[in-house]
């Protein structure tokens, strides 16, 4: 690794032992001369964060979980690594001087705090957790703007739709269209649903991914959540964003101009491609990535999602067109509902009674501020384990 830092990208990743993470890793060791590593974070995942910092030497980690703190301490104490623990840690190291891009690979609600304080610090985002702008996407975008902060999209589909817009950015959009898998069950009945088992809702047939946004995948949650959150990444109308079915997910997604005209990114599905993107932009690193061939794909399908069979791409936009803290709860309550299917407490189609009687008993707020936002996201945990018990 060359000396000279001064003309890298400084990276901190949060959220560096999960599946964003491990795989942002892989992009800096491929491009040492580009990138330095600041900042490496886990919530419980100790083993592996000390392997990383040892290998990475990262100026700083931070641990989650407090009984943790003493054994990543004493592992890295020789390296003169840096070591906090918890929360509020992970918002004040996100704002240090040496940091230029913070990529939050945080899963769920938890990316939302640091995000924003990185954003506060002036900092660049790469966004691996869309549940920071499906929760408060008004607040995050508004002080990005107030920041003079880039957001840039690691979620292949809004990658995709961002790439697509590079020098159009003068241009209207018409419309975008999401691409989805159609997940594990694509196709299936209600009632096939209904004996789902969770081994068979964490194989995706084209995704390596963690276990929350696997099951949110074969939900179709994960694209009800895209949907909110490109909303917000791409300063769209309601009217202006539609999912299709593509289930070779070669098409990441499309966007269609005024004059009619579409743009389309296309590649194999390979996470480590957006993560480079969003970490690089404007600059296209030469990869080795594994290389699409059209005749290994003599067909591309597309068909319609079915959002009687699978609830939560319904529930997604009916919290998109109701607005205000809406979206939020929405969020939390598949928080706890995947959690309960992941403990085999709740069935695969009960996820979304508990979505949907959470969205219709938790208190609407039309504008809400931040203090509302985390208030519903508790009232609406508290009232999902309700359900569930």
């Amino acid at each position: 690794m060359s000396e000279n830092t001064a003309d890298k990208r400084h990276i901190a990743i949060l959220g560096s032992t999960g599946s964003i993470g491990t795989q942002a890793l892989e992009v800096l060791e491929a491009n040492p001369d580009v990138f330095e590593l600041e900042v490496l974070t886990a919530h419980s995942s100790a083993d592996l964060l000390i392997e990383q910092a040892l290998k990475f030497k990262p100026n700083c980690v931070v641990i989650g979980k407090e009984e943790l703190f003493k054994k990543v301490q004493d592992a890295l104490f020789d390296e003169g690594i840096k070591v906090f623990v918890g929360a509020d840690s992970l918002v004040q190291v996100v704002q240090m001087d040496e940091i230029d891009v913070v990529l939050t690979a945080l899963v769920g609600y938890a990316g939302l705090r640091p995000t924003l304080s990185a954003i506060e610090a002036g900092k660049h985002i790469a966004l691996a957790n869309k549940e920071t702008l499906v929760v408060a996407g008004d607040i995050v975008t508004d002080l990005a703007k107030k920041k003079g902060v880039n957001i840039y999209p690691v979620d292949s589909e809004h990658s995709a739709i961002f790439q697509c817009l590079v020098g159009e950015f003068h241009n209207p959009i018409e419309k975008i269209y999401l691409t989805a898998s159609g997940g594990p069950f694509r196709g299936q009945t209600r009632e096939q649903l209904a004996l789902v088992t969770k081994a068979q809702a964490l194989k995706h047939p084209n995704w390596e991914m963690g276990a929350k946004i696997t099951i949110d995948s074969a939900s179709m949650m994960n694209k009800g959540l895209e949907v909110i959150e490109a909303k917000w990444l791409f300063g769209l109308k309601n009217e202006q964003i539609d999912v299709i079915v593509h289930p070779q997910s070669i098409i990441h997604s499309i966007v269609q101009f005024e004059d009619g005209s579409m743009k389309a990114q296309m590649g194999l599905p390979d996470m480590k491609l957006p993560i480079q993107y969003a970490l690089a932009f404007p600059n296209r690193l030469k990869s080795d990535f594994p290389r699409f061939n059209f005749l290994d794909y003599p067909q591309l399908t597309f068909e319609q999602p079915d959002p009687k069979t699978f609830r939560n791409l319904a529930l997604a936009f009916e919290a998109l067109k109701q607005g205000g803290n809406q979206p939020c709860i929405l969020n939390a309550a598949n928080e706890i509902a995947v959690d309960a299917f992941l403990k085999d407490k709740v069935s695969f189609l009960q996820m979304s009674d508990i979505i949907e009687q959470s969205m219709q008993k938790v208190s609407f707020i039309k504008k809400p501020n931040y203090s509302d936002y985390v208030a519903t996201d508790a009232e609406t945990r508290r009232l999902a384990l309700e359900i569930i018990n």
